[in-house]
């Protein structure tokens, strides 16, 4: 009985999500996490140690309860999440409760969501490419099997589009789990993901993390390492590779600047926290790959201002092994997906990692668009008619490359009426290829607008003739 009253202490002072809690004798560790003696409790993790007795802690889910006075209890670790195969199909909050309508789990072990990466020593290198099906991104930025790669862009350029395209083309074919987190994202993108994924008959290899944009931004900031928690088990326990997907990361950056503000912290450079680098590489760090399985991790990171030397853009650059920019320019042009093939770039395109036909090809894309970008303003002035024929040709070669780079997806065919497709790299390859030969010299670059492979262009060309 005496432990137990050691372990009581009664909130003193409440302010902006921020509660006071005074112990008489022991005082909790930085990061325990606090509930109060109400039903349903109430959670508060440990923030700060301000002064002798007093643990300052974030309320994570405050409800009408809360008040001055209240008794709270130390539970004697960090909050904690359930793993095990049950938790595949499901979808959680924070505290590791099923928020899906499903049944309850059984009785599951569960793990603490803070917890130190691994090793440096115990890491290693895939090298292989994750085909994604989508033209620009395996041509110009391929996928590390077992890196991050990041999707840049600013509000309505299509980030959560192309994550959800990923997921439509990688979790079916994928051999191992998936695991989507959604941090400070709408609460509508969530439903109609987890119905999206369920018609799909992916759902049953995949778990479903949110802490969704109305909750405390002490949820936004740890629900991360919660879901990297669970797939920690699946990686280290199961050995099972991993595909782990984050939509929002500048989300999480988000919550920790709104943490710190609550804590009183001076913010540093554009208003955000003067540990945002630490806590972002706490989070980046625990996502590796060890002898045990893999872990790979495509993250949405939304640009505030299209500014991409905001500091949480360019932290997030760091730990990024695939940057994929995508431009507001071309979604006003309707150029989907939004891809900027000039600012993107993969560690993994290198003679020594992909085929040497591909760095090849990806070279001459890459060459072409730039020097057309460099005739833009020569066009613009004196017309395309002024042009060298070695340039005219350039600029036809760039303007269908730009629009074959273009495709269909499967997540819009319902508002676009249009079928999506899943390219190859090969089949990728091989089109481009067609394009730079000059072989298509005599077709109209529209034809190249949002078709699959060049197979899907001899079509129309076929039916005329028949006709």
């Amino acid at each position: 009985m005496k432990q137990r009253d050691n372990r009581i202490g009664h909130i003193v002072r409440l302010g902006g999500g921020v509660a006071d809690i005074r112990f008489e004798q022991a005082l909790p560790a930085i990061s325990h996490r606090l509930v109060t003696l109400t039903d349903p409790e109430i959670v508060i993790e440990v923030a700060g140690l301000p002064g002798k007795g007093i643990a300052r802690g974030l309320v994570m889910n405050p409800t009408a309860d809360l008040r001055i006075g209240l008794a709270v209890r130390d539970t004697g670790g960090p909050i904690d999440v359930p793993v095990g195969e049950e938790v595949l199909g499901r979808m959680f909050n924070l505290f590791g409760e099923t928020i899906d309508d499903g049944p309850p789990l059984p009785d599951l072990p569960r793990r603490p969501i803070l917890r130190a990466p691994v090793p440096l020593s115990e890491r290693r290198v895939e090298g292989k490419i994750f085909e994604t099906g989508i033209k620009a991104i395996d041509l110009l930025s391929p996928l590390e099997r077992g890196g991050k790669a990041g999707l840049f862009g600013g509000a309505g350029v299509g980030k959560t589009v192309l994550i959800t395209e990923m997921i439509h083309n990688m979790v079916a074919e994928y051999d191992g789990v998936s695991l989507f987190c959604g941090i400070g994202e709408r609460s509508r993108e969530a439903e109609e993901l987890y119905r999206e994924m369920g018609e799909a008959g992916v759902l049953e290899n995949t778990v479903m993390m949110f802490g969704q944009m109305n909750e405390s931004p002490g949820v936004r900031f740890r629900v991360g390492h919660a879901a990297l928690t669970m797939a920690e088990y699946f990686r280290d326990d199961l050995r099972r590779n991993v595909l782990v997907l984050i939509d929002n990361i500048f989300r999480f950056v988000q919550a920790g600047s709104e943490v710190s503000g609550l804590l009183g912290r001076i913010p540093s450079r554009v208003g955000y926290q003067p540990t945002l680098g630490t806590e972002l590489a706490d989070l980046e760090e625990r996502i590796c790959s060890t002898d045990r399985g893999t872990m790979t991790s495509i993250q949405a990171v939304y640009v505030p201002a299209d500014d991409f030397t905001d500091p949480a853009a360019t932290h997030t650059f760091a730990h990024l092994s695939a940057s994929i920019v995508l431009s507001r320019k071309k979604a006003s042009e309707g150029l989907y997906p939004a891809i900027d093939p000039l600012k993107s770039y993969s560690r993994m395109l290198t003679p020594g990692t992909v085929s040497v036909r591909h760095y090849r090809v990806a070279r001459a894309v890459r060459t072409t668009l730039a020097e057309y970008e460099d005739l833009k303003d020569i066009i613009a002035m004196l017309g395309l008619e002024e042009l060298s024929e070695h340039d005219r040709a350039t600029v036809r070669q760039a303007r269908q490359l730009e629009r074959f780079l273009t495709q269909p997806f499967f997540s819009t065919e319902a508002m676009t009426g249009s079928k999506g497709r899943f390219v190859t790299l090969d089949e990728t390859l091989d089109s481009c290829e067609r394009i730079l030969s000059g072989d298509f010299a005599d077709r109209d670059e529209g034809d190249f607008y949002m078709i699959g492979s060049i197979e899907d262009l001899a079509e129309p060309e076929e039916t005329t003739d028949a006709a």
